[in-house]
């Protein structure tokens, strides 16, 4: 989907070593980069940095390219960015302007949570003599608790209207993974509180629910028949998460057969169960209310929510792998539509 999104890494300034003849050892490359030789073995041992080349020994030997490579990957880690994003922009696979900026909210977020405890820990501080006692208070006093932010999403939901036209059975469905994995989480750090302050704020931002309210619920219109009951189809798509994940976990790539298996799960799952079923006309649609969910309020939403719980992240990234495995699909079906002869 982002062929031309590895661009940018091309223009990134390196030092002259890189255009340097030879291979160096894993010893000399560590010293190089001003890591330890552990860490470059790791890059190896995950795949994020291979070394080209090997000794008659199986030692390890990197090229000058190699070298810029964890050079790249050291600066990022110092940039707090996480391995598997490291991994899809030297790849080319995450846009790097898309990357910059899930990295500036991400790091907002942090900032944000680190000055809630700074003001925490000053008004503690004048409380001399029952320090402890008053900031566990306050701690306390500030965290939402599970019923708090289960009657918080109700209330914003009742009044949003945005299930109006949903049957009742499906609505919980809609909400099922953020509630299990936002909703229903049990203890929240300072940084995942401070990411649910925020999500609240943009819940009951206007232009939010106007988002929220343009993306069609997919397959629950009241002329839908979908193949099976509100639980089943919930335990089905719990199942293809689980899968996806473990494709992550693997490293399967969008394309690949183990991740296309899936995806044709997923259309018999949202499929019509009553009407004559076009494969190419529901990847488009689909694909079309993927495009939809991607405004700057939606991504912002799906961010912090990533940020509040490591599941719903790993939950958004098997999502985007999804999306992009569609994309390929309808792609490959296009093209073999053109190349058929007319008449």
């Amino acid at each position: 989907m982002h062929s031309n999104s590895g661009t940018d890494l091309q223009k990134f300034p390196v030092s002259d070593s890189r255009t340097e003849v030879g291979t160096f050892t894993i010893g000399e490359v560590a010293k190089m980069i001003g890591s330890k030789v552990r860490t470059v073995r790791y890059y190896d041992e995950i795949g994020l940095v291979k070394p080209t080349s090997y000794t008659e020994g199986g030692h390890r030997l990197y090229t000058t390219e190699d070298i810029w490579r964890l050079e790249l990957t050291t600066t990022l880690r110092y940039l707090d960015f996480g391995i598997d994003e490291i991994s899809q922009l030297i790849s080319g696979e995450l846009p790097v302007d898309k990357a910059l900026d899930w990295q500036i909210e991400s790091l907002t977020t942090q900032v944000s949570a680190l000055t809630n405890m700074i003001s925490i820990l000053r008004q503690a501080k004048r409380h001399q003599g029952d320090s402890l006692r008053y900031m566990y208070d306050l701690i306390h006093e500030k965290a939402l608790n599970i019923e708090k932010r289960k009657q918080f999403i109700s209330e914003k939901v009742e009044a949003s209207h945005i299930f109006d036209g949903i049957p009742s059975e499906w609505r919980d469905p809609m909400l099922y993974f953020f509630n299990k994995y936002i909703i229903n989480q049990e203890k929240i750090s300072a940084k995942q509180t401070a990411a649910w302050n925020e999500l609240q704020e943009l819940i009951s931002n206007p232009k939010f629910m106007k988002d929220l309210k343009n993306i069609e619920f997919f397959f629950v219109h009241m002329d839908h028949q979908p193949r099976y009951d509100a639980a089943i189809w919930v335990r089905k798509l719990e199942d293809i998460h689980d899968r996806l994940n473990q494709a992550l976990e693997k490293k399967r790539a969008a394309d690949s057969p183990y991740v296309q298996a899936i995806v044709e799960e997923m259309i018999m799952l949202y499929a019509n169960s009553k009407q004559a079923f076009n494969k190419e006309d529901f990847l488009r649609s689909f694909a079309e209310y993927a495009q939809k969910t991607r405004t700057p309020l939606l991504e912002r939403c799906n961010t912090l929510c990533s940020i509040i719980s490591p599941h719903f992240n790993l939950l958004s990234k098997g999502n985007l792998v999804l999306f992009q495995s569609l994309q390929r699909k309808l792609e490959q079906m296009e093209n073999q539509s053109c190349e058929q002869p007319k008449g």
